[in-house]
């Protein structure tokens, strides 16, 4: 099942359900399975933006990364089960592609050693993990006809390396669009999914809130404590998306 938030399909799984889903996919030997996290930010941006929203609605499987998500869904008279944080989801199957012998490819981040220092730290996690590339993505570029490109040599490097699992840290927009666009043309890639700032997380680069903020969904109070400038992305989140959920329902309801 899936729920329609302004125009994008979320599907609605828990954390288990979604793990299931990617898994089996993998070792039912299917390639190309594309995996979009989003949240409020996400959905505002799609809402103006009719290609970032028709990559979305491309995606295999949308997790709702975000509590706005789930209280827009009950708003609609529907139900989102739970939110499936990006970071904890790239986690888990980093950990199954550790015990099943997937390889691994971690595409991006915000600092140019950001995907090396997080395969570092993944590595002593799972001494048994196959990283077959750690790569910043060097400069990705918008072209003139709406594609996101990266240079040649990362999509040499990554035909080369041939992983099973491709995670991607362009941003949101930027990584989605990349992955729909360059996913056809890396066969060997069972799941790409995009993580935005998770390579930061699991770097040790950013603290994630304390496990009882995130319980009560109040992570973005701590993001907001820690960096005060992201508050125009808070409004958004909180004041921009809700009433877009709200109009778009008057709209549907007229």
């Amino acid at each position: 099942m899936r729920v329609n938030i302004l125009g994008v399909p979320i599907d609605a799984v828990t954390a288990d359900q979604a793990f299931r889903f990617v898994t089996d996919a993998v070792l039912s030997g299917r390639r190309g399975l594309f995996v979009a996290t989003p949240n409020p930010e996400m959905l505002v941006l799609a809402s103006r933006d009719n290609n970032f929203a028709d990559t979305l609605r491309r995606a295999d499987l949308n997790i709702a990364d975000g509590t706005g998500l789930l209280f827009a869904a009950r708003f609609q008279g529907e139900r989102l089960p739970g939110r499936v944080p990006g970071v904890e989801f790239m986690e888990r199957l980093v950990a199954w592609a550790a015990e099943t012998g997937r390889t691994v490819f971690l595409l991006g981040g915000i600092e140019p050693d950001t995907a090396e220092r997080a395969a570092a730290a993944l590595r002593k996690r799972h001494p048994n993990i196959k990283i077959v590339g750690a790569e910043s993505g060097g400069q990705v570029y918008g072209a003139p006809n709406g594609d996101w490109l990266a240079d040649d040599r990362v999509m040499e490097e990554l035909r080369s390396a041939q992983p099973d699992l491709l995670f991607v840290a362009f941003g949101h927009r930027k990584q989605e669009q990349w992955i729909a666009q360059n996913l056809p043309s890396l066969p060997s890639v069972a799941v790409a999914m995009g993580v935005g700032g998770s390579f930061d997380f699991i770097a040790g680069r950013a603290r994630r809130a304390p496990a009882i903020m995130r319980r009560l969904g109040l992570e973005w109070l701590w993001r907001l404590i820690r960096e005060p400038k992201r508050w125009r992305r808070i409004i958004v989140a909180f004041i921009v998306f809700p009433w877009l959920v709200i109009t778009s329902r008057q709209r549907y309801n007229e």
